[in-house]
């Protein structure tokens, strides 16, 4: 049974994610439809948290295939054990040709994992838009019917279907046969009084007033032309990163000061920022 709106949003703050009204109605409809969904926005803003907190919340196992340039079947899906089956022919153990294909040749890869495991466990296939358009494709049978093919074995069907969360910073357009598999959401950056919350929440001793002006602080900061604009993750880092500051004996609006570099990830950005601290600082009352 799926949780209701609300047990659902506390359940996933319990976990650690502080969810939006959209973001919160479509794990819903995932949930009541058993359909995977399909997850964009910019890099930082929380799209594979989803999924993280949705296994602990749910109680389930998080099986994770992170995508990449070149990712295949094999690396997905399954491979054959050919060292051990070679074995097995020359001791004479394997008997028949099909006992070369039972379980104990299989190397299971993390979608036949959350095959077998079903409803037991939350998938996130993380950043698809890195693999290639023939990965794409050859995850639809998994995401549409739920079942996948190995050739030697036939076809394997779930019997309950796991919840499969994608995540896509977007580098490319994804084909419209895997975006119509799924259920689609789109994460912006979150409104500044969620992400003081998300800030707090991760960091406590942040006092609340210090979280106020090191949101308004990045939302100053992604106003600049960066090559990376910080995320969620680099706001909670630069909280993280002032609160030991702070810890050491500096005061709340010099340990952010000096902490500003957390949120850049590039030289470019870094002399950038350098630049522009004072003004974001000030506008954002450090």
């Amino acid at each position: 049974m799926s949780p209701s709106f609300a047990e659902l949003v506390e359940g996933l703050a319990t976990a650690g994610y502080i969810a939006d009204e959209g973001t919160a109605t479509a794990v819903q409809l995932a949930l009541a439809l058993d359909k995977p969904l399909l997850v964009e926005g910019a890099p930082g803003v929380g799209k594979t948290s989803i999924a993280q907190a949705l296994a602990a919340m749910l109680g389930r196992r998080l099986i994770r295939l992170q995508c990449h340039d070149g990712i295949d079947a094999g690396q997905a899906l399954y491979e054959w054990n050919h060292a051990r089956q070679l074995l097995a022919i020359r001791a004479h153990q394997a008997g028949p040709l099909e006992a070369l294909y039972g379980d104990d040749y299989l190397i299971e890869r993390p979608l036949l994992a959350a095959l077998r495991a079903g409803a037991q466990c939350v998938l996130l296939i993380d950043e698809i838009d890195r693999a290639d358009d023939a990965f794409e494709a050859f995850l639809l049978e998994f995401l549409g019917e739920g079942q996948i093919t190995i050739p030697e074995r036939g076809t394997l069907k779930a019997t309950t279907r796991p919840l499969a969360v994608l995540t896509s910073n977007r580098t490319r357009e994804l084909h419209e046969a895997l975006r119509r598999r799924c259920l689609y959401h789109w994460i912006d950056y979150p409104a500044p009084e969620r992400e003081a919350a998300i800030v707090r929440l991760h960091n406590p001793s942040l006092p609340e007033r210090a979280a106020t002006s090191l949101v308004a602080a990045v939302g100053g900061a992604r106003r600049l032309p960066l090559l990376k604009k910080p995320g969620v993750s680099e706001s909670i880092d630069w909280s993280r990163g002032a609160a030991a500051l702070a810890a050491n004996g500096t005061a709340w609006p010099e340990a952010l000061r000096r902490s500003l570099g957390l949120l850049v990830k590039d030289q470019e950005d870094f002399d950038l920022m350098l630049r522009e601290a004072t003004r974001i600082l000030e506008e954002a009352g450090v």
